[in-house]
């Protein structure tokens, strides 16, 4: 009797050997980290510091301090032999095919990618790590071109594929009710809003220049973050030929005047600095990326977070950015609270964006965005990601971009 040979195993995330390349360049990092983290702290026992202060400047020295340099010295080394390893080749050794351009996305390989990439997303660009998400517009093959031009901006941590929750994807609707063309774009998180605002700005330049049909406008739709960045590229595009077809902007769930949670962190950076002997550790929560702190206070311009740096930013210190003169401009917020009136679901939000922050409210009337009543709307009973699929939440939009 012949056995019946097994099932070949499936891989859920197609990794190739770039992508193994940019873990491991991600590991040696961390390490490099840790062992940074670990000589801080042996410095500090060392110096004897007191309990409370700051941390003695420098680094150990001795056999101690040779100790931690040959550590680093052998890190780097080990990380030069995985980057050889993981080149190119290792995808013909393994009989993969490297992933090309027009390759099928896999949304599961996509949605790691795009939480390392929020969470760690200037690290990977500024040191050419090859899993760097580049910004990139999408327009979706089934949808021709025509002249109402809808760019959708997903928001943290998240991708362009991620616009479809639970069957449902708003651009796909106002396609199909409202006649415009969805163009996604998909984008590295983790840099800096203003940083991601201006290649946005740069990219839309491009995508209208080499449209095939005349543009008669263009309206820019941004959840959480992705409202941000799309204020940011039309602050940044004032007098630019792209910028005059701009007719509407529709924020959901932005925080517009920032989020509890970034500033939690913030918090806990100040008190680990309290003392040397914790002070090393507070380099782990500053990990975290620049689009991370951006939302602290919701910083949209270079100048909100280059006076302090992005981690000394103690104080909603922004420049003041109005929403885009000349657009029609909406915003949405949810709550969890089962009625969008009162106490409670000013308290509960959405659990990542207050309302107030999402609608542009704040205590500075110079701060506050003044959207008008009409053009705000608070969906109750829903989450931050409720947002993307909620029934009323694409009827609201069809009224708005009608």
């Amino acid at each position: 009797m012949n056995a019946t040979p097994p099932a070949p195993l499936r891989r859920t995330l197609p990794l190739q050997a770039a992508d193994l390349r940019g873990l491991a360049r991600l590991g040696i990092a961390g390490v490099l980290g840790v062992t940074d983290i670990a000589e801080a702290l042996h410095h500090t026992i060392a110096s004897g510091s007191a309990p409370l202060g700051s941390a003695p400047a420098g680094r150990t020295s001795g056999i101690t301090g040779l100790v931690y340099r040959s550590v680093r010295g052998g890190t780097r080394l080990v990380g030069m032999g995985l980057d050889a390893a993981l080149g190119p080749g290792l995808d013909a050794a393994l009989g993969r095919v490297p992933l090309a351009a027009d390759t099928p996305r896999q949304p599961a390989r996509e949605a790691w990618l795009a939480v390392l990439n929020g969470v760690w997303g200037d690290h990977l660009a500024e040191s050419a790590n090859p899993l760097t998400i580049p910004m990139t517009l999408r327009r979706a093959d089934a949808t021709p071109p025509g002249g109402r031009v809808l760019v959708l901006l997903h928001g943290l941590c998240m991708n362009d594929l991620q616009w479809r929750r639970q069957g449902h994807d708003h651009g796909e609707l106002l396609a199909r009710t409202r006649g415009w063309t969805p163009v996604y774009a998909h984008y590295n998180s983790g840099r800096h809003v203003s940083h991601n605002g201006r290649e946005l700005a740069a990219q839309l330049a491009q995508l209208l220049a080499a449209w095939p049909v005349p543009v008669q406008e263009l309206a820019l739709l941004g959840h959480s973050m992705g409202g941000l960045v799309a204020r940011s590229a039309c602050h940044l595009a004032e007098g630019q030929p792209w910028r005059q077809h701009v007719s509407k902007l529709v924020c959901l769930g932005t925080p517009h005047q920032g989020a509890p949670l970034e500033r939690g962190g913030r918090l806990v950076d100040g008190l680990l600095g309290i003392s040397p002997y914790s002070a090393p550790f507070a380099r782990l929560g500053q990990a975290r990326s620049a689009g991370i702190t951006d939302l602290r206070y919701g910083n949209v311009q270079d100048a909100d977070w280059q006076a302090s740096g992005r981690h000394a930013q103690r104080s909603d210190d922004r420049r003041l950015t109005p929403l885009p003169a000349g657009v029609d401009s909406f915003v949405m917020a949810a709550t969890r609270s089962e009625t969008a009136q009162g106490l409670g679901s000013k308290v509960l939000g959405d659990g990542l964006v207050p309302v107030a922050s999402a609608l542009g409210d704040h205590r500075d009337p110079a701060r506050a965005l003044g959207v008008p009543e009409d053009r705000r709307r608070v969906i109750p009973g829903a989450n931050h990601w409720d947002l993307l699929s909620r029934p009323e939440v694409g009827a609201q939009l069809q009224d708005w971009l009608a």
